[in-house]
């Protein structure tokens, strides 16, 4: 080998030396940054010595599409989850202290006390009152559960927004690996950054995706809209200001295609806003419709009627309504009762009226009075209100809790449901988190930088420069000594 083969190698090892330290250089500095995907530079053979040909991405495309739906599951999953934590909360309050079966609970031991002395006064203001506290627990729990539907009405419109926004983010991104790969540059950041906006999409909507020619990308959603396609397809969404029970929100639309409500605790939403739609639309709503069955049940169960033999039509009694002195149609859910459910104000001492009309009846007229006599110690109406509240009655299947239980039942049945469906999304999330986790950190594995080894790269890459530098230096002393033979 001649002396000047000897330099150019060594001239050209020396080079690749400090091209590939930069990279590994770059991979430790990048080594906690998840978007970050770890660079390799590619050595070729070329006479004489060799070369850095390319830098090479580290990329697995199967663990990542697997990441991308796990992400979007636990997405999807999590956001069910946590935002019937907060709806439980607004509703049947800490440990169900507020919610109505305990209000009917505590109406049910008033009214005991009461028919134990029905001629004590302040007994039947107690009753009353735990009446008063029934109907305000309905018509909190009816506005706190309207007001959640708002809010949540709300953050899909923010993320809609932001789903926006990623996507022309993505189509910047995606347009700077296809200018780069036509050019032949290095495009690892720019691909770096488009994995990480693609991660960003998948928490917001389940998104599967291909790739083209210059590794231009096109993303459609699971069901196989389009989402991005050489341009973003827009996702629109026309927020409401106000919600009232029965009413279905509007859709989200993906490209003109409207993302469907997901059902059960292990829910089928995936990313963020499938999951708000499915609290918004049939939690909340299946919730509401329960509550207006429990209104509807208390007016039919503490209901006057005709004592006289006649033809007169039962009327709302204790409990009343805006369509009184009708009664609501048996076995049907009426929509926004339990807004609208009022104590009789006959009977209310607040309003003027006569809490002992809960002992005597009359709260409609002379044809309603029970205790004719007016006697102090009369007990059986009293008596009768407690039994209709164990007494099987219809209730609409709509509402989601059965169609035939007694109002006491039906009022705890309502929790069980919740719970249960919230027991179930706890159980769901945590296994979508741990796969999604799992997913990432294989991915992590395959792609991502391990600074130990980084660092022994580091520690080769010394020894080959230090190799270089001797040979360089043995080339140059036998120069001088070829030149000072020839002087």
């Amino acid at each position: 080998m001649s002396l000047s083969s000897a330099l150019s190698i060594a001239q050209s090892s020396i080079l690749n030396t400090g091209r590939q330290t930069s990279v590994v250089s770059r991979n430790v500095l990048e080594s906690q940054n998840p978007d970050y995907a770890r660079r390799s530079a590619v050595v070729s053979s070329s006479a004489p010595g060799a070369r850095v040909v390319e830098i090479h991405r580290a990329t697995n495309e199967q663990l990542f599409r697997h990441n991308l739906s796990a992400q979007s599951a636990w997405s999807g999953q999590g956001t069910l989850y946590y935002g019937m934590q907060q709806l439980g909360l607004a509703v049947n309050g800490v440990d169900n202290a507020t919610s109505p079966a305990n209000a009917i609970g505590e109406l049910q031991k008033a009214l005991q006390l009461y028919s134990a002395s029905p001629s004590n006064g302040n007994l039947a203001a107690n009753a009353v009152n735990a009446a008063r506290q029934v109907v305000r627990g309905l018509n909190d729990a009816s506005t706190s559960i309207q007001t959640f539907r708002v809010q949540t009405d709300q953050e899909i419109g923010i993320a809609v927004n932001e789903l926006n926004t990623l996507l022309a983010d993505f189509q910047a991104a995606n347009n700077a690996v296809i200018n780069g790969t036509r050019a032949g540059r290095d495009t690892s950041d720019a691909l770096d950054q488009r994995d990480a906006i693609l991660k960003k999409i998948a928490d917001y909507v389940p998104v599967s995706s291909f790739k083209r020619g210059d590794n231009d990308m096109v993303l459609m959603t699971m069901d196989g809209t389009t989402l991005f396609e050489a341009v973003p397809r827009t996702v629109s969404f026309q927020p409401s200001t106000a919600y009232a029970a029965g009413m279905t929100g509007n859709a989200v639309y993906v490209d003109g295609v409207p993302i469907a409500t997901a059902t059960g605790g292990n829910t089928d939403a995936s990313g963020k806003i499938a999951g708000m739609i499915q609290l918004r639309d049939s939690v909340a709503s299946t919730m509401q419709s329960q509550l207006d069955e429990i209104a509807r049940g208390l007016i039919t169960a503490f209901a006057e009627t005709d004592q006289t033999g006649g033809a007169a039509p039962d009327a709302p009694g204790l409990f009343t309504w805006t369509g009184a002195p009708g009664m609501p149609p048996a076995g049907t859910l009426v929509d926004g009762l339990a807004a609208t459910i009022r104590l009789n104000a006959a009977m209310d001492p607040s309003a003027g009226g006569n809490p002992q009309l809960l002992r005597d009846g009359g709260a409609n007229g002379a044809a309603y009075v029970a205790n004719a006599t007016g006697g102090a110690s009369y007990a059986e109406l009293l008596i009768a209100y407690g039994d209709r509240l164990e007494q099987p009655m219809a209730f609409d299947n709509a509402a989601g809790n059965g169609a035939n239980s007694s109002l006491v039942n039906y009022s705890t049945s309502a929790i069980g449901w919740f719970e249960g469906l919230r027991q179930e999304a706890f159980r769901a999330a945590e296994s979508k988190e741990a796969l999604a986790v799992r997913t990432a950190e294989a991915l992590s594995n395959e792609t991502g930088v391990n600074v130990d080894m980084e660092m022994s790269l580091l520690l080769d890459l010394e020894h080959s420069y230090e190799a270089s530098a001797r040979l360089i230096k043995a080339v140059d002393d036998m120069l001088a000594s070829l030149l000072a033979a020839v002087r």
